[in-house]
């Protein structure tokens, strides 16, 4: 949820670090801090964005070559100024930055208060600063060893780094939960710590991710990683598949307009070389190695947040319609909970673009607990879903930096119709002609997205004819209610208006109340079996006066008078026309929320990554 970058080395911290934090934004914008340590501890930080906290610095000394930074997503206090990290120990020799939650965090700090500890903030992550010197003061343990002690009395998750002024050769850095990654410098000493690869990929393609549990320290210019039982570990280095161009908007004006632009292309890297049209052959690792056991799966589990919840959605309809299996899907966080009923023959998908979604990874460890098989579908290489699955894929969307996901939910769909197919030809329910046509509609599909993205003027009109409307509604049949859901949450989440997604039938069953002239209706139109049902459920809005904008195939005439707008989509394969559909409806919420001077790369109140309960 929050971000963190943290350096040691012989170039300035100060300067990598909040060129870090810039690009680590999108985790949270809250607040923002650093620490610099240089003979003295040096604490800068301020509520808001990074660029106030450059402000706060300008002028002070932001010298040495040791140093870490924070932005933050509230959790415990809310944003200002003395909830921002870093924070300082009781003495203020110690400095923190937290990424996580520590929930006995209110235990530990009555009883330090019991020994005269006087706490600053109202944040959880001061208590560990704290914690940790009240073990080096009371058992005369060195610094590493008190933070791991420490930790041994903490319930929660956390990605924590720790300077010390008393301690200049250390950086202490650990994680539990929350990603924490550590890149390794071109010089002997040099160490980069962040919460994942984005604002070290100019500096070193040579990373470790560090696991659950582990401590990584950095002394006298060695880095040593062990684990909270003090277990030496040897970590396994990983390269980058990550550019610095990846990282940059490319001319846009926003991170959300070139990812949905980019979309031909994370679509087509999100299939390459996985499947074969002439001959319907499959090429996913996870399909060949666990054929038997698909071969016998009695029932999928879908789980996902968000975004990734209404890609399930749209793959409940594929594995159900093609592979014949039944299908269940759930928010992640609430299966947790409902102490669901598992077997040995279920199969767990998790699905979510970051890999680090905490709701998502408690769920999978649920269900490994329980005996079923877990996959994941994740767009992060290195991260914790794909570590804690037992096989998956990847999309390869490449980083998404916007807030509100456009390119990431494609991928996940594609990936997700190609596990369904390599299922159904598994289990026999779809025979070597369908699928060979199934794979060809899917080489097609980047083709038909560049031609839906040619729409963007058509969308500009609409948005500023629609930009002051209160509240928008979204209708949608069969593979494409999970395409309206996902509609109206793009535009809530960005440009904050209430809009609600509704498959079409329901309308009839209490949001049909709703519907006035000032009422705009997005109607998902487009050719299906279900085509002259959804032209009935128009008719119904239009009796009562409400203004319809109809998402229809290419060619498609019948609504040009019924409708107030119409919108043309390249026609495609009903289990593939969520990918197309999709496409007018994210260019429609970006520019509704420009024109409402909204950032559309960071809408208030969310994170891109959901690393907390």
């Amino acid at each position: 949820m929050c971000g963190i970058v943290a350096y040691i080395g012989e170039k300035q911290a100060f300067d990598i670090v909040i060129k870090g934090l810039k690009r680590l934004e999108y985790r949270g914008y809250d607040s923002a801090g650093v620490a610099l340590l240089n003979g003295d501890m040096r604490v800068y930080k301020k509520k808001g964005k990074v660029a106030n906290l450059e402000e706060e610095a300008a002028g002070q000394d932001v010298s040495g070559g040791m140093g870490m930074g924070h932005t933050r997503w509230a959790t415990h206090g809310e944003p200002n100024d003395k909830n921002s990290h870093p924070h300082l120990s009781e003495s203020g020799d110690l400095a923190i930055i937290h990424n996580g939650i520590i929930e006995n965090y209110a235990t530990l700090k009555a009883g330090m208060m019991l020994k005269g500890h006087t706490f600053h903030s109202d944040t959880d992550t001061e208590v560990l600063a704290h914690l940790i010197e009240d073990v080096m003061v009371n058992t005369g343990l060195p610094l590493a060893d008190a933070v791991r002690s420490a930790l041994k009395q903490v319930s929660g998750a956390y990605a924590i780094v720790i300077l010390s002024k008393n301690h200049p050769e250390h950086l202490i850095a650990a994680r539990k939960g929350s990603p924490l990654v550590v890149g390794l410098g071109k010089d002997r000493g040099e160490f980069f710590f962040a919460s994942d690869a984005t604002p070290i990929v100019e500096y070193t393609n040579k990373v470790i991710y560090l696991k659950d549990g582990e401590v990584a320290i950095v002394e006298n210019k060695e880095l040593i990683v062990k684990s909270i039982e003090n277990v030496v570990q040897v970590p396994y280095v990983q390269e980058l598949e990550l550019s610095l161009e990846q990282l940059e908007k490319g001319g846009y004006p926003h991170f959300m307009l070139k990812e949905i632009y980019e979309q031909p292309r994370s679509i087509f890297d999100s299939f390459r070389g996985r499947f074969d049209s002439d001959t319907g052959q499959i090429h996913m690792r996870s399909m060949e190695d666990y054929a038997e056991r698909l071969k016998e799966i009695k029932r999928l589990i879908l789980i996902g947040c968000g975004t990734s919840w209404h890609a399930g959605l749209v793959a409940e309809y594929l594995f159900e319609d093609l592979a014949r299996v039944p299908v269940e899907v759930e928010y992640a966080s609430e299966f947790r909970y409902r102490n669901p009923v598992l077997y040995a023959d279920d199969l767990v998908i998790a699905i979510s673009q970051s890999g680090e979604t905490a709701d998502s990874l408690a769920a999978m460890d649920l269900a490994k607990r329980k005996g079923a098989s877990v996959f994941g579908v994740c767009n992060v290489v290195g991260s914790s879903i794909p570590r804690l699955s037992d096989a998956g894929a990847y999309t390869h969307a490449g980083p998404e930096i916007g807030v509100a996901s456009t390119k990431a939910f494609t991928a996940q769909v594609t990936v997700l119709a190609l596990m369904a197919v390599g299922m159904a030809k598994l289990r026999g329910t779809m025979n070597m002609v369908a699928i060979k046509s199934f794979f060809e509609e899917l080489e097609a599909i980047p083709e038909k997205i560049e031609k839906a993205l040619l729409l963007n003027d058509q969308m500009i009109a609409l948005a500023e004819k629609y930009k002051d409307a209160k509240n928008f509604l979204y209708l949608g049949r069969g593979y494409n209610f999970p395409v309206a859901l996902e509609g109206a949450l793009k535009l809530k989440e960005i440009s904050y208006i209430h809009a609600e997604g509704y498959p079409a039938a329901e309308m009839k069953h209490g949001p049909i109340a709703l519907i006035d002239e000032e009422m705009p209706v997005v109607v998902i139109a487009t050719n299906s079996e279900h085509y002259e049902k959804v032209v009935s459920n128009i008719q119904e809005v239009k009796a009562r006066k409400g203004k319809v904008i109809a998402v229809v195939s290419e060619g498609n005439r019948d609504l040009d008078n019924m409708v107030d707008h119409v919108i043309e989509v390249p026609e495609t394969i009903e289990p593939l026309s969520p990918l197309v559909n999709t496409v007018p409806l994210q260019l429609l919420s970006y520019h509704i929320a420009v024109m409402r001077g909204c950032n559309v790369d960071q809408p208030r109140n969310l994170a891109k990554s959901v690393t907390v309960e």
